[in-house]
């Protein structure tokens, strides 16, 4: 299928790509030295070989602050050209104000409008479509979206079922406002299908809080429900972007997923029946980087010349809540 023939409409347009991963790799085995775990178990069981730790002075603008200039620099513009900051986090510098606005005053802007979006592993996703609505509605020409995590900073380091999971990062992406044919040819984001359901939010989440407990807290998690419902729902809310934009699996030239797991991408690829040569994977290097995971894969993927302009994509990603979703967008 190509897409159903439209009228001339705005279009959110990728136009800049950028990623930060901090300085400290943290290999497999540094773990067997404190919990009873080995490299082999991690591989074999979630694919994740490294990942990276933010350092101790290092915090979550500071990352999102390093893509976000990566991002500009990629597009040719300079933060006086954005018109918004939308940041996808669970792990702020602070319980307020936003990363966002510590990132707007890192890169110099005193104008525009910054916000944070907090919907864990899914945040990405749902920074995106806020941000598209934004531009289709005419309030911003121009949005940075980021996603930026120190999840190092929330881990239990006795739960080695959750500890060698995480990693920090941050992606930014530069999106703008650009006329289309309406049509799923249109270069920029052509469909959102976001989703989430309360009732499963203690299969993941994190046992601290302002309100409750006036703590950090640390993350905690039912691994194999998680597993489970992952598998299902991100193959169905992938259908059903593709579908709302008018087109089909077979269209997709890359499937830019969450980094959580490779056998849930993998599990994923197939249900949607995309082959593993069409998945751009980066989990192996920067473990679940939760909100970071899918723009430090979408730069990545771009780095290596996997992503290439008019490719069409489609990255999904499911997160406490439970949240997920997904996005068709064309490059």
């Amino acid at each position: 299928m190509t897409g159903a023939t439209g009228t001339p409409t705005r279009r959110a347009v990728a136009v800049g790509i950028g990623h930060y991963l901090p300085k400290r790799v943290v290999p497999n085995a540094e773990f067997e030295e404190r919990i009873d775990t080995s490299d082999e178990w991690i591989r074999a069981r979630t694919g994740i070989e490294r990942r990276h730790f933010a350092a101790e002075s290092e915090t979550t603008s500071d990352l999102g602050i390093a893509a976000a200039r990566a991002a500009l620099d990629d597009a040719g513009l300079t933060a006086a050209d954005i018109d918004a900051v939308i940041v996808a986090t669970s792990t702020p510098d602070l319980t307020f104000p936003s990363v966002a606005t510590m990132i707007q005053s890192g890169l110099g802007m005193s104008h525009g409008f910054a916000f944070d979006v907090q919907a864990v592993c899914a945040g990405f996703i749902y920074a995106l479509s806020t941000a598209n609505a934004f531009i289709l509605s005419g309030q911003a020409k121009r949005v940075l979206v980021i996603g930026a995590e120190t999840f190092s900073r929330i881990l239990d380091w006795d739960d080695r079922t959750t500890c060698v999971l995480f990693g920090d990062g941050a992606g930014a992406l530069v999106l703008e406002a650009q006329e289309g044919d309406g049509t799923g040819a249109d270069r920029g984001i052509l469909a959102v299908d976001l989703h989430s359901d309360g009732q499963f939010r203690d299969l993941l989440y994190v046992d601290g809080g302002v309100s409750r407990t006036q703590s950090t807290g640390v993350l905690k998690m039912e691994g194999k429900e998680v597993f489970r419902h992952a598998v299902e729902k991100l193959a169905k809310t992938a259908h059903t972007a593709l579908d709302r934009a008018g087109l089909g699996a077979d269209d997709v030239n890359w499937i830019v997923p969450h980094q959580a797991n490779l056998r849930i991408i993998s599990r994923t690829a197939q249900k949607m029946g995309v082959g593993m040569d069409r998945v751009v994977v980066t989990v192996q290097d920067h473990g679940n980087t939760s909100a970071a995971s899918i723009p430090l894969a979408l730069s990545v993927g771009v780095a290596r010349g996997q992503i290439k302009r008019g490719d069409l994509l489609v990255a999904e990603a499911i997160g406490g809540g439970l949240a997920w979703g997904a996005a068709v967008l064309r490059w």
